[in-house]
Parts: C-alpha cells; structure tokens; sequence
C-alpha cells in the first residue's frame, strides 16, 4: 500500500447515499443463486492459481525461528454467547487449532505470495473440522470450518504492521456483535471462503517473513518475525466511527461505517512519516446499537436533527452498553 502524506480525517459527505446503503446484493434477494454464484467463483479461482505465475509462500521445514519480532498478537477464544451458540464457540477451537498448525511455519521470502486458502486448504470433516459459526451471504449459521476467519484476522492485523502488501482481503457483509472485550478495530476483520474468499499478501521487499500461530488455554496467538530489522513501525485505527438508521420499506436498518487508517512511522526517529487509509468499511448491523450513537436518517440520507441534550461526540468505537473505547494497534 503506497503511503501517502499526513491529512486529517475525511469528513463524511452529506446527504449520504440512501440507495447505496439499501442496496442488496442478488444472491441475498435470492438465496438459490448463492451456491451457483460460489461455485463459479470456485471454478474462477483454480483457473486464477492455474494460470499464475506467483510465488507461493509454504511451511519450511523446521519450523525456522527468525530473529526479529514484527508483531504479536492474541485473541480470545470464546466469547460470551447464548448456550446454544457456546457449542459453536467450542468447535471454533477445533478448527482454529487445526488451521493455525497449517499456517505455523510459512516463510514468506522476497518475491513469494502467501494465500491464506492455499496454506490453510479446504476445512474438511475428513481433516477433522467440525461445526461451528460461519458469517455468509448475510446470516450466521453453523457449517464445517466455520470460526477459522479468527485466524485470518489475526493474520491480517499482523500484516497492517509490517511492510507486506495487503492485495487481497474482503471484509464481512455486516456487523454481527457489539464491541463488548473487542481488542481490535471493527472493520480490519477477514471474510474467507474457500476457494475464493481469501487473504493474500505479497512480499515486495528484500526482508524474508516468518509467521508462528498457535492457541493456549484462552487465546490464538500469533508472530510475525523477520530475518532482519524493518525501517517502519505502524499504527492501526478506526476514524469516522458511526452508526446510520433509515426506515426502509417499513423497517429500521441500521449501518455501521468507519474508515481504517495506517500511519507510518520512523523507528529510528520515531517521528510519523505518512499515514494511508486502508479501508472504508459499511456494514449492516444484527445487534441493538447504542441509541446514544446513532444518527437517524430522512428518506433522502439527510441526518434527522436531534435534541441537544441527545447529542454526543462520535467515539471510534463502542461496547455493548455504548461506553467509549479508543482502540489501536
């Protein structure tokens, strides 16, 4: 991602753009056309790795241990959920143990592309993958494999932080639980379907990259280490955290929208040398959001205007009660 000179924080244009907000995708108005649609993206994919001529980063034997730490990071295992949905959380780790064994190891040398289906590989039963929590075409529902995207986002927050090209990545299609113990930004999160969801970053500098991932009791835990020092450090965030209602059709939707920014910084001086927006995220919201931080619009995207004594300074981010939480890498 090329960098970019410091600027302040795009301000969002109003009115905002009602039909963009409403639009829904074909295969969420009509549910038969998805599996048709995943195939031919299936089939789009393998023709795509046929006809490459990348690089593909694999496991090196040994497991090499390079010297210098980029980035670390952890996750929770579980989160607080309903009874019935905690034996999905249970299976996530079933299958985040499996996945993360398989992505444990790569070495991404200079030149090579790593691609998160084809290290991690289809989540079969017969590999030993089982039930749990899967975000698609709208809904969350139960499906083999389901959870490894846990590992993706892991993988993709340690890749914001180093001087590896981000080429591929998509995001879910909506926001499925408030902020509640939420570590990282909403919005730098991963979306992966096999075989044609995926992550995939490119090495574009002379360093050689090695990744570590595993879980403990409580957490998935990942490196990313280097054979050598890096010039860069980075910073994450959110910026323009909102929430937006419309009555659309006779029912309240409400969208969540932020910007995801990177700054650069020297290591040497400390000082920021550039900042780049990574990623506009918008995406419906499948939870109660506070009512304290939403901005209610008319039918032509205009805010509506609130009472004063209702208003309040948008945060970068919420947790279940609508408490304030600033949170960066």
């Amino acid at each position: 991602m090329p960098v970019v000179p410091s600027q302040p924080t795009a301000v969002a244009a109003h009115p905002i753009d009602v039909h963009t907000l409403v639009r829904r995708r074909l295969t969420e108005r009509h549910a038969w056309l998805y599996p048709v649609a995943v195939r031919l993206h299936q089939v789009k994919r393998r023709l795509s790795w046929l006809t490459s001529d990348a690089r593909w980063a694999t496991r090196a034997e040994g497991n090499p241990e390079l010297p210098v730490r980029i980035k670390k990071h952890g996750s929770l295992l579980l989160r607080e959920l309903s009874p019935d949905e905690m034996t999905l959380q249970h299976n996530k780790v079933v299958n985040l143990r499996l996945a993360s064994a398989r992505t444990d190891g790569v070495v991404i040398r200079p030149g090579e592309t790593f691609s998160f289906n084809k290290v991690v590989g289809n989540c079969t039963r017969r590999k030993g993958y089982v039930e749990g929590m899967r975000l698609s075409n709208g809904d969350a529902t139960s499906g083999v494999g389901g959870g490894i995207c846990q590992l993706a986002n892991l993988l993709h927050w340690m890749f914001l932080h180093s001087p590896l090209t981000v080429i591929e990545r998509s995001e879910h299609s909506f926001d499925p639980f408030p902020d509640k113990n939420r570590v990282l930004p909403w919005g730098v999160g991963c979306s992966i379907v096999w075989n044609y969801v995926d992550l995939v970053v490119r090495n574009d500098t002379d360093i050689t990259f090695a990744l570590h991932t595993w879980l403990d009791d409580k957490h998935l835990r990942g490196e990313l280490r280097a054979d050598r020092p890096v010039e860069h450090s980075y910073k994450v965030e959110a910026r323009g955290e909102e929430f937006l209602r419309l009555r659309h059709q006779g029912v309240d939707r409400v969208w969540r929208r932020n910007e995801i920014w990177r700054s650069v910084v020297d290591r040497r001086t400390g000082v920021t040398v550039g900042e780049e927006l990574v990623k506009r995220n918008c995406a419906v919201v499948k939870y109660p959001p506070p009512e304290h931080l939403v901005v209610d619009l008319d039918q032509d995207g205009r805010p509506l205007q609130r009472p004063a004594a209702q208003r309040t300074t948008t945060p970068r981010s919420t947790t279940r009660e609508g408490d304030l939480s600033t949170v960066t890498s």
